[in-house]
């Protein structure tokens, strides 16, 4: 069918590959204590001893529910569905498509210089270069807040991805993550990503201040109105 995808298993034991026992590096003090806040904030509202959650505003929707982003990590791992990833070269620059929720980096790999720390973004700003046949990709200048996993990354967040051609429809695939105020360590997730003409890239219907917002607030106050 057309919402399910079913990959072919391979056998790593575990998509992050540095450290080597395979497990995503502990918390630092500093984001476990955030995140005790935050567990303590929500355990401290009525709405969430509920089947469905809190919907009491925008805020407590995901940026992935909001249909804005699921995070440059999330958006290349494997996953249930809208698996697809479309790269383009052009002289100067790579495009890199992401067919979850329809996002596009352009990436530079002419040598410039990242823009301004000032300057941020959801997906970061993205700055490629060639070392032999391995595309490096450095990303920085994300928003506080991006989503790894169900951690929330700080504005320290630097993403290094490398992409390696192996064999005419293999390219070796890792990305490297390094936020010293959220994780104890860098860690590194790494997976092959395979060529399929055939596939069709969907077009991600959903943008932000779709119906879901209005849906999951609206059915949140029906609730309440029982």
């Amino acid at each position: 069918n057309y919402w399910d995808e079913r990959g072919k298993p391979n056998r790593q034991a575990s998509l992050v590959m540095d450290p080597p026992d395979g497990r995503i590096p502990p918390l630092t003090a500093e984001a476990q204590k955030l995140a005790a806040g935050r567990a303590a904030a929500r355990k401290a509202r009525p709405c969430s001893a509920t089947a469905a959650g809190c919907h009491d505003s925008w805020e407590d929707e995901s940026l992935w529910n909001r249909c804005i982003t699921r995070g440059l990590v999330g958006s290349v791992l494997p996953q249930g569905y809208n698996t697809g990833n479309q790269i383009v070269q052009s002289p100067g620059h790579v495009a890199f498509r992401n067919e979850m929720i329809h996002e596009v980096r352009v990436i530079p790999v002419d040598g410039r210089p990242h823009v301004s720390s000032n300057v941020r973004a959801w997906l970061g700003d993205s700055r490629g270069r060639w070392e032999g046949n391995t595309l490096v990709v450095e990303t920085t200048n994300f928003m506080a807040g991006i989503p790894i996993g169900n951690t929330p990354a700080s504005e320290d967040l630097r993403l290094v991805e490398k992409f390696v051609l192996a064999d005419k429809d293999t390219l070796n695939y890792s990305i490297t993550v390094e936020d010293p105020k959220t994780w104890t360590k860098p860690w590194t997730i790494s997976f092959p990503l395979q060529r399929d003409n055939s596939y069709p890239v969907f077009e991600y219907a959903c943008h932000e201040g779709n119906y879901y917002m209005r849906n999951a607030l609206a059915g949140a106050r029906a609730e309440e109105a029982k």
